[in-house]
C-alpha cells in the first residue's frame, strides 16, 4: 500500500493541476463542453484517471478551472507598465474577453452559466473586479458602482457571445462577405411599410467591422456613464496613486 501511494504521488507531482488544465482547454476548444471527458483527458495526458482525480474531482470542477484560466490570462493587461485612462483600460479589457471568447466557441456558455449560477465563484468576481476597479477610478459615485459596472460586464459578455455565434453561423458559409452581402440583400426586400428601420441600415451591415462595432458599444456606455457623472479628477488621480 505504501509503495503505491509513492507511485502515486509521483505521478500526480508530475502532472499538475496547470497541465491538466491547459488540456483541458485544448479538448474544449477542439470538441466543445460535450467532448471534454475524463476518459478523453487520460489518453491527451497519457496518464491514468486516478492522477487526473487527484488534483480535480469531476467535470463541473474541470470546467470552472478551465474558464478561470482562459479569463484570468484575458484579463491580464499590465496597465502599471502602460497606464492609459480609465475608459482605455476599460476597452482593453474589453477586448481582451471579446478575443477570448471568440478564440474559445465553449466560453461564452460558461461565462453566462457562472455568471448566474456561481455569482461568488472566482470567474465572475475577476471580470466585475477588473471593470469595477476601473468604474471607481471614472469619479463615478460609489451608490452607482454597481450599476455602471453591471451595465459594461453584462454588454461585453452578451455582445461578445452573440458575435462569437454569428462568427460561427459564418464559418458554415464559403465568405464572411458573401454571407453579409446576402443577409443585406434579404433587409433590402423587406416591406418598408413594415421594416422601415431595417431597410435603412442594411447597407450599414455589409462589411463591418465586428470589433469596432463591439467598442462602439463600450463607448456609447461609458459616455452615457461619464455625462451621468463627470469625472472630478480628483477622484480619478486619487485612485490611481
Amino acid at each position: 500500500m505504501a509503495t503505491r501511494t509513492r507511485r502515486l504521488q509521483r505521478r500526480t507531482e508530475a502532472l499538475s493541476r496547470e497541465s491538466i488544465v491547459e488540456a483541458a482547454v485544448e479538448l474544449l476548444d477542439a470538441t466543445g463542453a460535450g467532448g471534454l471527458t475524463f476518459r478523453a483527458l487520460t489518453e491527451r495526458l497519457a496518464t491514468g484517471p486516478g492522477a487526473i482525480y487527484w488534483h480535480v474531482a469531476n467535470k463541473d470542477e474541470l470546467l470552472g478551472a478551465a474558464t478561470d484560466a482562459v479569463v484570468t490570462a484575458a484579463l491580464a493587461i499590465a496597465p502599471a507598465e502602460a497606464p492609459g485612462s480609465p475608459q482605455d483600460e476599460i476597452r482593453t479589457v474589453a477586448l481582451g474577453l471579446f478575443d477570448a471568447i471568440e478564440e474559445h466557441p465553449w466560453l461564452a456558455t460558461q461565462l453566462a452559466t457562472q455568471l448566474s449560477h456561481s455569482p461568488w465563484g472566482p470567474v465572475t468576481q475577476r471580470i466585475v473586479e477588473s471593470i469595477g476597479r476601473r468604474v471607481r477610478m471614472l469619479g463615478v459615485p460609489e451608490s452607482s458602482w454597481f450599476t455602471a459596472t453591471s451595465a459594461l460586464v453584462h454588454y461585453i459578455l452578451g455582445a461578445a457571445g452573440q458575435n462569437a455565434a454569428n462568427s460561427r453561423v459564418g464559418a458554415l458559409h464559403a465568405d464572411r462577405g458573401e454571407f453579409l452581402e446576402s443577409t443585406a440583400t434579404a433587409w433590402e426586400e423587406l416591406d418598408p411599410d413594415d421594416y422601415p428601420f431595417i431597410r435603412a441600415v442594411a447597407d450599414q451591415l455589409r462589411g463591418h467591422d465586428d470589433r469596432e462595432q463591439f467598442l462602439a458599444g463600450i463607448d456609447f456606455i461609458l459616455t452615457g456613464v461619464t455625462a451621468t457623472h463627470p469625472p472630478s479628477g480628483q477622484a480619478y488621480a486619487s485612485s490611481a496613486s
